[in-house]
């Protein structure tokens, strides 16, 4: 007599959960809709879709990437205003990609996640939030590196009487005209934060720790001609942003510290500071200690003459403490402001998102200690039937971080493919993923990130690794991580009860 096993199947609230609806989840969200036939949902902390360009809005907020190339190529824009894009119309970019795609249904958003664990009897991921518990067979993290604010460590931070808002929290309804204004950092969102704000203030003191190399921001505005010829030839358009992709891989070489290359882009930032920089001693304070290329560099035409407004001040004395009504800096003196912003950047390195992920390893944040590692920069030992966007080594020094993510959309499309029809687990071998490990590594060596003099945090605290950028061009990442196969992974059946 043939008895069956009558235990019912786990049940599962869709084949695949998406953490995050920035560029990278929402990505991969219209391919999985455009096939049609795999089953997801996602789950979004905020009340909308746009990720980092929904909680960036600040003044002056804008990208720093050419339109054309930061926006998906399967799903070009002809009608960008201009070159570079501000914040509002790359938001609205990304609401009107969800709502035409589809996706906005399949969206929870309000909900945060607070646990997903993986649980072997069952061969499922368990996702706890503040709105439920879901269940699926696949779990993709899309919360990005540029999600989670990174406070500065100042002794007295909380004391500050006066108003403080980081710039990824911006308050609108604050008015800062007339106040005594503070900005601690000079990274990408604070030098596009200062001029917009330096002509309302009574005065701006902008706290410099390291001088960033800035270079000229070639603007333009896209004429009306322009975007009816992108909207009726998509080919062409399709050849600009081929023309534009190569002319930022080219200036990879930069990165390798290759003299020739090096000196071009030193030329053109120190070229850019001489001549709207007059005074010598403010140029030598603007005049970055390090190699071209070690941190990000930034691109602005106004960062430079705003500085130079009679109601700004350069403030390169270092920070000892913050007070109830200002800034004491190392030499005893203080500044009082009414108003302090923080520009100081994300949690890039020590992604958040891992300190709620439990695999069979257990935590993933514990696995990171000493900096992420992920198998093709996309998944995990002990950690089956994951998937990482924007992880380990996925950061770029320079270029659009669009082509990473669809680079991973692809590889990860084609991994929940496998994994579906086939009705296996999979989960990256050790040693493949060492040895993957260390095959970055050993590249990052060669790179100005690791040899260029400088702290940034491309690198990790503790290990000193470079776990924030991919340390190679960017078709190479393509080359190496955009087609799913199953070299370098364990492969098993679902043993839960049949």
């Amino acid at each position: 007599m043939n008895i069956q096993n009558t235990t019912p199947k786990p049940q599962v609230d869709a084949e695949t959960l998406i953490i995050g609806t920035g560029f990278s989840g929402l990505g991969l969200a219209v391919i999985l809709e455009r096939e049609g036939t795999r089953d997801y949902l996602m789950l979004e902390r905020g009340q909308d879709v746009g990720g980092t360009w929904r909680d960036n809005h600040y003044p002056g907020a804008g990208c720093d990437v050419f339109s054309h190339l930061y926006s998906y190529s399967f799903r070009p824009n002809p009608h960008w205003s201009r070159t570079y894009s501000k914040q509002p119309e790359i938001l609205k970019y990304l609401q009107d990609t969800a709502k035409d795609e589809g996706v906005y249904p399949k969206v929870r958003f309000g909900t945060t996640v607070t646990r997903a664990e993986w649980i072997e009897e069952d061969g499922l991921w368990q996702v706890e939030t503040n709105n439920g518990t879901y269940r699926a067979r696949a779990l993709v993290s899309a919360t990005g590196h540029l999600s989670d604010l990174a406070m500065p460590d100042i002794e007295g931070l909380e004391s500050f009487g006066g108003k403080m808002m980081h710039s990824s929290q911006w308050d609108h309804d604050y008015d800062y005209t007339g106040k005594r204004v503070g900005i601690i950092g000079t990274g990408a969102s604070s030098i596009q934060i200062a001029p917009e704000i330096a002509p309302d203030v009574s005065h701006l003191t902008v706290f410099q720790r390291t001088a960033p190399y800035i270079v000229p921001r070639r603007d333009e505005a896209y004429s009306e001609a322009q975007k009816g010829m992108f909207e009726r030839f998509p080919e062409m358009l399709q050849d600009f942003r081929k023309e534009l992709f190569w002319g930022n891989e080219s200036r990879f070489p930069q990165r390798l510290q290759i003299p020739a290359f090096l000196a071009q882009i030193q030329e053109m930032s120190r070229g850019h500071l001489e001549a709207q920089v007059a005074d010598p001693e403010l140029r030598e304070k603007l005049t970055p200690p390090y190699s071209v290329g070690c941190k990000r560099i930034l691109i602005s035409n106004e960062y430079y003459p705003a500085i130079q407004r009679e109601n700004v001040t350069l403030e390169t004395t270092g920070i000892a403490r913050i007070d109830e009504t200002g800034v004491v800096l190392t030499d005893g003196s203080h500044v009082a402001l009414d108003m302090l912003i923080l520009a100081t950047g994300f949690e890039a390195t020590e992604l958040p998102i891992a300190e709620v992920i439990y695999g069979k390893t257990g935590r993933l944040s514990d696995q990171w200690e000493n900096g992420g590692q992920a198998f093709a920069c996309t998944s995990v030992h002990g950690y089956p039937n994951f998937f990482m966007m924007l992880g380990p080594n996925t950061g770029l020094g320079a270029g659009s971080m669009i082509y990473m993510v669809e680079t991973q959309i692809e590889y990860i499309r084609g991994a929940l493919e496998y994994l579906f029809e086939s009705g296996k687990i999979i989960e990256p071998d050790r040693e493949a993923q060492e040895a993957y490990v260390k095959s970055i590594h050993d590249r990052a060596e060669r790179t100005v990130w690791i040899t260029g003099g400088c702290q940034s945090w491309y690198l990790h605290p503790r290990s000193g690794k470079l776990t924030a950028i991919w340390p190679d061009y960017m078709s190479q990442f393509r080359k190496e991580n955009g087609t799913f196969a199953t070299k370098g992974y364990m492969v098993r059946d679902v043993t839960v009860p049949a």
